[in-house]
């Protein structure tokens, strides 16, 4: 098949897919705004996170397969495709690792301040006393918003750090999550409110829809413990950014976040934002997936997807076309 790979894509994982004998055009220089031109006779579009708008869809006649190399498919118009009758499928999960550990190095990046310590150290600052103060996560309290895989690798880290665990109550799950939140310890409270309410380290772990878009808002901070700190690897819509500057100037919220509205996209650039120049934030450029064993795991799902529609069947496919 003729597959277009409109995004960075680890050069190791182009050649399986020209050894089951597809046509690749690997140009992860293209940009949204170029992709209407570049899809004269695509039948497969792999994207990681260019936005794939309703007018690239409509524009490739050919077009039978969209992959995102990743979880979340919210920059791609899943309506327009479904309407042309393209499938757009994700490789949930693969990254979980990568997500989870960066969302508990943001944990101890607060707790001991690190990136201030390397700051002033660098600067030739020397000033143990100042950083000599910190809590420690031993014993603390973290909520879990959302036990997705990335959620359940994340509680299972924070666990082997000796952190409580707190998550909603949801019916109808697996049996192994039971069993996995058993052995974690996790208490499960009825609301989001509630788990907010006793939380040192609150962290989201969900797609970005219109039911949790700005779910981390004025009333959920309002029940927070004044110094708690919100953790956000997800998606930048989950966060009411103006309500979070807030509560950081009124209570002493801090955050630890990857993720941001109206983030630049890869390329070097300028980015102003109240929020990610505010003391209380340690924020990192949406790199929670970039790790080369995570790349390698998404790679390797992507080749699955690819490989099954081949064969006539469709896997982890979120937009409702069937084959």
């Amino acid at each position: 098949m003729q597959i277009l790979i409109a995004d960075k894509y680890p050069e190791k994982w182009i050649k399986p897919l020209l050894d089951e004998g597809h046509a690749i055009r690997n140009e992860p220089q293209l940009t949204t705004d170029g992709l209407a031109s570049a899809m004269s006779d695509a039948e497969i579009l792999v994207v990681r996170s260019t936005k794939i708008p309703a007018n690239v869809i409509e524009s490739a006649s050919d077009l039978k397969l969209i992959v995102r190399a990743g979880a979340g498919t919210n920059t791609i118009d899943g309506a327009a495709a479904a309407a042309c009758g393209v499938a757009v499928c994700n490789t949930p999960g693969k990254n979980a690792i990568a997500v989870a550990e960066l969302a508990m190095g943001l944990i101890l990046s607060l707790d001991r301040r690190l990136p201030d310590n390397v700051g002033d150290l660098r600067a030739g600052v020397w000033n143990k006393q100042k950083y000599s103060k910190a809590q420690g996560v031993f014993g603390t309290t973290l909520g879990v918003v959302g036990i997705g895989a990335i959620g359940q690798a994340l509680m299972t880290r924070a666990h082997a750090f000796g952190m409580r665990i707190v998550i909603q109550k949801k019916p109808g799950r697996s049996q192994s999550v039971i069993d996995e939140l058993g052995r974690l310890g996790a208490t499960e409270v009825d609301t989001v409110e509630e788990i907010a309410a006793i939380s040192d380290y609150l962290s989201f772990h969900l797609p970005a829809t219109a039911e949790t878009k700005g779910i981390v808002n004025k009333n959920l901070l309002d029940q927070m413990k004044p110094g708690a700190a919100i953790i956000n690897t997800s998606r930048g819509e989950l966060v009411d950014e103006d309500a979070l500057v807030a509560a950081m100037n009124e209570k002493g919220i801090r955050a630890g976040l990857d993720v941001y509205q109206n983030e630049p996209g890869a390329a070097d650039t300028v980015f102003t934002s109240a929020l990610a120049n505010h003391e209380n934030l340690y924020g990192t450029h949406h790199i929670g997936a970039s790790t080369e064993q995570s790349q390698d795991a998404v790679s390797e799902g992507v080749i699955e997807v690819i490989s099954a529609f081949v064969s006539g069947d469709l896997i982890n496919c979120v937009n409702g076309v069937s084959r």
